[in-house]
């Protein structure tokens, strides 16, 4: 069985690195994280490491702009405080890591219009790689990741612009207007083909399922967080979204899938200067996972109500002292509300029908990346991680 489909299907154990070998070890590759706080740079930096990622034995630098937390300091990564949208900052870091082979590019930063999301956006990518593939020789690789806005439009125009018709395919051709994904990818297009030989990646992720406190989308917290909200308060956890939402079919990108086909993307050369669409393989509905939620916050009433227009933008406004109350109680780490609840995201995510997000994965099974998941499992697995690190009770 191959190493996709024994981690897709929980039938290894993970074999992480012995980091007193570390010091010692013969690298095969040297991957360069740029986002390695985020929901997926987070995954990255766990799997990367292990002994037997394909590719590897791999090094491992991670970079992002805040200190390091807790909850990524266990990763044997060697860690890079950078401001990517500091031209000089970024210079005088990345520069110097001469012996980087592959670049996995998984940040953004978010501004209040789509045309300063391209301008931002492109110019910290161009920082990364200016900074980095004239002075690594031995480079060969640069992975960047988008997401499904490519096939709908930005958040900005959701709903104003036509979007294409679903299942998405990865050949469709742009949609009319800003959008920051097309602005990275010519970016990354035009600065790997100064170096010879050097291939590039684009994946293409739904609503991702994973865990990261520091991530703007991070989905499963924040629902987390609204769950153990409503468990403190003894009130019914009501779903905060559309009956359509409630109803229709949904599909989503789990955290360590999404690394998973990063790292192939990486090692296989079937994969090379492509794009590809990644999601779990099979769909699901809010109305079951809702059951799941509240069944691991110990919550006897919740669903739809009927009637209702229900926001958690709204619903979370006045909550500050209750979350306060609820880090005390429970012991867990010490974060503001404002930090691990995501609820304009939330509110995107089931404020609308998952029918017309669909994509299918079939290019990417065509030229050989069989990984998937189970969206329940997927679900519940990030639920008890978000637990185990004292995000949530």
């Amino acid at each position: 069985m191959s190493w996709w489909l024994t981690r897709a299907t929980g039938s290894t154990k993970t074999t992480k690195l012995d980091e007193s070998k570390a010091s010692s070890r013969s690298f095969e590759n040297v991957a360069l994280i740029i986002g390695v706080t985020g929901i997926v740079g987070n995954s990255l930096a766990e799997i990367l490491p292990q002994e037997d990622t394909p590719g590897g034995p791999w090094k491992v630098y991670g970079v992002a702009r805040r200190t390091r937390p807790s909850w990524n300091a266990n990763h044997p990564v060697h860690y890079i405080q950078c401001d990517i949208s500091d031209q000089n900052d970024a210079e005088s870091k990345l520069s110097r890591l001469t012996d980087v082979t592959h670049i996995f590019y998984i940040s953004w930063t978010s501004r209040p219009t789509e045309a300063q999301n391209s301008e931002v956006n492109g110019a910290m990518l161009k920082n990364v790689l200016r900074a980095v593939i004239p002075n690594a020789p031995n480079l060969r690789h640069v992975s960047l990741q988008t997401g499904g806005k490519h096939y709908i439009g930005p958040f900005e125009l959701v709903g104003k612009i036509k979007p294409h018709d679903p299942p998405f395919t990865e050949d469709l051709p742009r949609l009319e207007g800003p959008n920051f994904y097309y602005t990275q990818e010519d970016i990354l297009f035009e600065e790997v083909g100064k170096k010879e030989r050097v291939t590039w990646f684009v994946n293409r992720p739904q609503v991702i399922f994973g865990f990261s406190p520091y991530s703007m989308m991070n989905h499963i917290g924040t629902l987390c967080v609204y769950a153990a909200i409503c468990k403190h308060e003894g009130v019914p956890m009501w779903f905060p979204g559309t009956k359509d939402a409630w109803d229709c079919y949904s599909t989503a990108s789990d955290a360590d899938l999404i690394a998973e086909q990063h790292i192939w993307g990486a090692v296989d050369p079937h994969a090379g200067n492509e794009a590809f669409n990644c999601s779990n393989g099979d769909v699901y509905k809010w109305k079951h996972l809702w059951k799941v939620l509240a069944e691991r916050f110990g919550i006897q009433e919740y669903g739809f109500l009927e009637g209702s227009d229900l926001r958690l933008s709204e619903m979370m406004k006045d909550k500050g002292h209750v979350w306060e109350e609820i880090v005390r109680k429970n012991d867990l780490q010490q974060t503001k509300l404002e930090d691990v609840g995501d609820w304009w995201f939330a509110d995107f995510v089931l404020g609308g029908g998952g029918d017309g997000k669909l994509d299918t994965m079939n290019k990417a099974k065509e030229h050989g990346f069989v990984g998937f998941r189970n969206s329940t499992n997927s679900f519940i697995n990030w639920i008890e991680k978000t637990k185990a690190y004292k995000i949530v009770p």
